[in-house]
């Protein structure tokens, strides 16, 4: 199990540049099983999750190319459909939650495909239902293992479908929607997830020859074709770690340039950001972070305290809330985390409470923040990271703190950030990796 020893305390100063996004690439590299014709995808994040999923498709006989860094083509006309069946696959395919999104292509191309309920982060309970129930929609017939836990889904040929979502799934509108382009008919989608993953992928098939329309809406319409044809595409830069980079500069105190930030897709993370007191400029498509010694986490009008909660999009992105809390650590005055989405999330929160940070966890959702105003540094101090957000929250923590941290089970980092140690070191980080 590898470490993170992170010397706290450093001002960091310099340029940061998000890597591609990771939840948009596991959607789009699913996507690329839709046709037998080339597929070239661009900005690519070489992260732990996204290569397992690579390594996957290979092993379906995808023909894939790494033409250079984050550059990839793949091309799925031979697919062996069987490894699906394969012991090899289910030990794959568990560890990544990912992977549950090449059913909807499969389905729709092949007329069956299987695969072993989901792994991933280990955050609450994430029920698979919106998928499976909507590719029941579509005409699939649907089984479950409740034994050896493999789910199976088989049709000798999809059928567009009315169907209202119960909840508004990001992975789940990915699969129907990648499952509906080749059914017959239409297919209309309401109470879709409709952040901007779900906008790329939605033009990436679009340019392959589907037909799509409400991209950016909660309510798709999707005409089906018999076939696709292939593309070029380039990822957006990663939002997630763009607000991770902007939380770092505030909690450090930090001079950081965040460039090519794709800031017309940030939505209201920026805002939301302000609303802990932190500066932000804005110049062209980079983000400045400077001066922010001292922030103030804005009240409501009435004088009570601020809620920040995550919300399906255009809300709040749940995968931030973990940074927001540490941010506010140091902020003056009170706020109160609300994260409505996973209720393991916040159970994190001991190690700062171990540091030195003020927090009530009021129940599994919720956590009040009282900042602590840069009175006194949080400590260093060890610690594991329990899941991919957690782990940054940590990691930024320990870098802002007094002395030395050592962080745990870095490999959950790893499945979401690049290279972050060399990356932050480059600017004045001292975060030493040991492999042991």
């Amino acid at each position: 199990m590898s470490t993170f020893i992170v010397e706290g305390g450093n001002k960091l100063n310099g340029e940061l540049e998000p890597q591609g996004a990771k939840n948009e690439a596991l959607q789009i590299l699913c996507a690329t099983l839709l046709t037998d014709q080339q597929v070239f995808i661009k900005n690519i994040p070489e992260i732990r999750d996204v290569l397992k999923l690579i390594e996957i498709l290979g092993n379906l006989g995808v023909e894939v190319e790494r033409i250079e860094k984050g550059s990839y083509s793949f091309n799925a006309a031979n697919v062996n459909i069987d490894f699906l069946k394969s012991h090899e696959f289910a030990k794959k395919a568990v560890s990544l939650r990912g992977s549950i999104m090449i059913v909807g292509p499969l389905l729709a191309r092949f007329g069956q495909a299987f695969i072993p309920q989901p792994g991933g982060d280990k955050i609450g309970r994430r029920r698979v239902d919106t998928h499976f129930i909507g590719l029941q929609k579509l005409g699939a017939s649907f089984s479950f293992d409740s034994e050896k836990h493999w789910y199976s889904v088989t049709a000798s040929k999809l059928k567009g479908s009315y169907m209202l979502l119960d909840e508004a799934s990001v992975t789940g509108t990915a699969n129907i929607m990648m499952a509906a382009v080749l059914a017959e008919g239409t297919t209309t989608i309401y109470n879709a997830a409709c952040e901007p993953y779900l906008q790329q992928l939605s033009k990436m098939l679009v340019s392959m020859g589907a037909k799509i329309s409400g991209i950016g809406s909660n309510l798709l319409t999707i005409e089906g074709v018999n076939s696709l044809r292939g593309c070029e595409h380039r990822i957006l830069p990663d939002m997630i770690e763009v607000g991770s980079f902007i939380g770092l500069a505030a909690m450090t105190d930090s001079d950081i340039t965040i460039k090519n930030a794709g800031i017309e897709h940030l939505g209201i993370i920026p805002a939301s950001f302000r609303q802990l007191g932190i500066k932000i400029e804005q110049k062209d498509d980079n983000l400045i972070i400077n001066g922010n010694k001292e922030y103030e986490i804005e009240s409501y009008i009435d004088g009570s305290i601020m809620t920040i909660s995550d919300a399906p999009w255009p809300g709040l992105t749940p995968d931030l809330l973990s940074v927001f809390l540490v941010v506010a650590t140091q902020a003056k005055g009170s706020v109160l985390i609300h994260q409505k989405m996973f209720e393991s999330r916040l159970f994190f929160v001991d190690k700062l409470i171990d540091m030195g940070a003020q927090i009530i966890l009021c129940d599994p959702h919720r956590a009040t923040v009282i900042g602590l105003n840069r009175g006194h540094n949080l400590r260093g101090t060890k610690m594991s990271s329990p899941d991919i957000r957690a782990g940054i929250a940590l990691l930024i923590a320990a870098m802002s703190a007094n002395g030395k941290s050592v962080i745990e089970n870095i490999e959950q980092i790893d499945r979401g950030y690049e290279a972050i140690d060399k990356r932050l070191n480059k600017i004045g980080g001292n975060i030493s990796r040991d492999n042991n």
